[in-house]
């Protein structure tokens, strides 16, 4: 027997070695963490590294930012930490955040300088939930108009949604341009902001609830069985089309968006393979001020194999300080980089695994529950950062609730969660 064994373990001392020869090269990280300039007394009392190999998906962790070393490769890199500082005359805890996607681990020694931002509680309204992949009809083909986003009241108090504005972004998630000037750090661009009219306190919402905006107020049953109804939203985003062949409709019976700004001459959609970035904002302008003060133009270089372009074009900013919730959403595999500043969103979340992935349709991306509170409100988690905060490809709410199709071929909804993922007991 013994004999037997003895080139088996030749075999695998040999197989062991191989693999030794054939490990991925490593790479020593140097980590300069810059630290917010107007926290004054800042000590830092404990820190966490992390990187996510972007083609792996494999987490490595570390409990310091210094003396780091891991395999060559494509990272994105976060970095937190908890923290006190001097407030009006106190010591107070806070928490810093770093972020840096798309980070190029190669060679002997890289460098990484992470600025951080002060995680702060905006104490309002985040997104719940987009559903912006939209359904099928009987036929396969896809039907338009039944998107909707949930704005949710995650705090302990009323909320006043008068003056909330709902905005898609105008650059996407997976191309990546040097946008000049690069106003990121300052701003979102946009090309599409719809805010809820209202004199300040007209639309309050309770804590633990929501509101409904969607693309179309009505029951999209009637045109397409495999859909579901939305005719009791509590707005809808509607266009005049300036184009006769494509007319948007207005429902008799959810009240309009007022419409500061949108790109289209007929009439909009969210992207229906989420590549962009959604964001809520209170806007302290009035629309005109609006329009005539925050127009931003921005150059950057096109290549294609035809040559190379240089590009110049127009949109609108939304101070950073004005949004009080982002997410940014894209495609698995397509995903290239975020829209928005790390201060708003550090992560994203997705429906579909490829471009044009037909599984998406009847998803959407729906906020992680953290627990509920003795009074059945339910707490949702909000880290500002979307691929943790966020459940993907779930089948949609509204779907739930109404047990609508699910797919094409008209299978109904069954169960009714809380996230997507989290089943409701009665």
């Amino acid at each position: 027997m013994r004999f037997r064994l003895f080139p088996l373990i030749i075999f695998l001392l040999l197989f062991i070695g191989c693999e030794e020869k054939t490990d991925i090269p490593r790479t020593s990280v140097n980590i300069s963490v810059d630290y917010p300039s107007d926290l004054d007394g800042l000590s830092v009392q404990h820190e966490t590294v992390k990187f996510k190999n972007v083609s792996s998906g494999m987490e490595t962790e570390y409990s310091n930012s210094k003396q780091l070393s891991l395999p060559e490769g494509l990272y994105d890199c976060s970095y937190e930490a908890n923290i006190t500082y001097l407030k009006n005359g106190e010591t107070v805890e806070g928490k810093l955040r770093g972020y840096q996607a798309s980070l190029k681990v190669l060679g002997t020694n890289v460098k990484v300088a992470l600025d951080t931002y002060l995680l702060e509680d905006k104490n309002d309204f985040i997104i719940e939930e987009i559903f912006f992949t939209g359904t099928l009809q009987p036929s396969g083909k896809q039907y338009y108009g039944d998107q909707y986003v949930k704005i949710y009241n995650n705090t302990d108090h009323v909320l006043y949604a008068d003056g909330v504005s709902f905005m898609e972004s105008k650059f996407v998630t997976v191309t990546k341009y040097d946008y000049t000037p690069d106003i990121m750090k300052e701003a979102m661009t946009v090309h599409a902001v719809y805010t809820i009219p209202g004199n300040g306190t007209e639309h309050p919402v309770q804590p633990g609830e929501s509101l409904i905006i969607c693309d179309t107020g009505i029951d999209h049953r009637v045109a397409n069985p495999n859909s579901f109804d939305l005719s009791r939203a509590d707005f809808e985003w509607y266009d005049e089309s300036t184009v006769p062949a494509h007319m948007d409709i207005d429902s008799p019976t959810v009240p309009n968006l007022d419409k500061y700004y949108c790109y289209t001459l007929s009439f909009w959609l969210l992207h229906n393979r989420g590549f962009r970035a959604f964001a809520l904002a209170r806007i302290p302008e009035k629309k005109e001020d609006f329009l005539k003060n925050y127009l931003y133009t921005y150059k950057y270089v096109m290549v294609l194999p035809a040559g190379t372009f240089p590009m110049e074009q127009t949109a609108y900013k939304v101070p950073n300080e004005w949004i009080i919730d982002a997410v940014n959403t894209s495609v698995q595999a397509s995903y290239v980089w975020n829209v928005t500043d790390p201060s708003l969103d550090s992560g994203w979340t997705h429906c579909g695994t490829i471009d044009g992935d037909k599984t998406r349709y009847f998803k959407s991306v729906r906020r992680k529950l953290l627990y509920i509170t003795r009074d059945g409100r339910k707490v949702l988690k909000d880290t500002n950062n979307s691929s943790d905060d966020f459940n993907t490809e779930c089948v949609p709410s509204l779907i739930e609730e109404q047990h609508t199709a699910t797919d094409a071929n008209g299978t109904p909804a069954v169960n009714v969660t809380y996230d997507g993922v989290t089943l409701k007991t009665e």
